[in-house]
């Protein structure tokens, strides 16, 4: 399941290339409290893993690049998924509540917020990333250890990421998936679908671009509820089904 909010403002909003903790900041400040440090501080638990389980798409609408940053005109739209539905009403209540939020250190207005339901998934689907998708391994260095994030080609990319959606499964359902299968392949992806992206100081990579998933359909819905790979509450692994 997953809102999309329809946004405004007063001119063109101007924000940061790296803006994920902007949205990430929104959410949070717009959920019932109990809710918000439910998921901050313990989230859904698979042995010494924690999961938020939303996660969040790009800004989508006309975004221009510039110097400096992004320049985005109005209206755009945001799209924030979850398995776990009480996320998504107590967003949705808050922010309709309060017509005019602040992003940033700017204004903007929320002209509505659509709600829409997980599609059924039975059989392989084309999809297309809303926002990066990023698997990585911290690896041991000469000096301490490193994080490797790992491109599309590589086996490690789609090994990972089914890993990643069978400790979710456990996380949120507390069970085990009756079908374990899971595997998602890059159909068209280019060099320059890479995004670096910094986050609180820390450089994060992840790529755009469309893929075909295939394997269960319990896992494949989770998938596009939570997001794909790593990071999802941080703005990464959101798509859209394309077929």
């Amino acid at each position: 399941m997953r809102i999309i909010l329809s946004l405004s403002s007063e001119g063109i909003l101007k924000i940061p290339f790296s803006y994920n903790e902007i949205i990430q900041g929104l959410i949070y400040s717009h959920l019932d409290k109990v809710l918000a440090d439910f998921l901050h501080n313990e989230g859904f638990l698979f042995k010494k893993r924690k999961f938020k389980l939303f996660t969040f798409s790009r800004i989508l609408g006309r975004v221009k690049a510039r110097r400096d940053g992004f320049e985005i005109a109005s209206p755009f739209s945001i799209v924030i998924s979850s398995p776990y539905s009480e996320i998504l009403r107590s967003l949705a209540e808050n922010l309709i509540r309060s017509s005019e939020v602040y992003f940033g250190k700017q204004n903007i207005f929320v002209e509505s917020v659509k709600v829409e339901f997980s599609p059924k998934f039975e059989g392989p689907a084309h999809i297309k990333m809303l926002s990066p998708v990023t698997v990585y391994s911290t690896l041991k260095a000469p000096k301490g250890k490193k994080t490797y994030y790992y491109n599309p080609k590589e086996y490690e990319f789609s090994e990972l990421i089914r890993e990643n959606i069978l400790k979710k499964y456990r996380a949120y359902y507390r069970d085990e998936p009756r079908d374990e299968s899971f595997n998602i392949e890059p159909l068209k992806v280019s060099k320059r679908d890479e995004k670096i992206i910094s986050y609180k100081g820390f450089i994060i990579k992840g790529w755009m671009g469309t893929y075909r998933l295939s394997g269960s359909s319990e896992l494949l819905k989770l998938a596009y509820d939570a997001g794909i790979g790593a990071k999802n509450s941080q703005g990464f692994g959101c798509f859209e089904v394309i077929n």
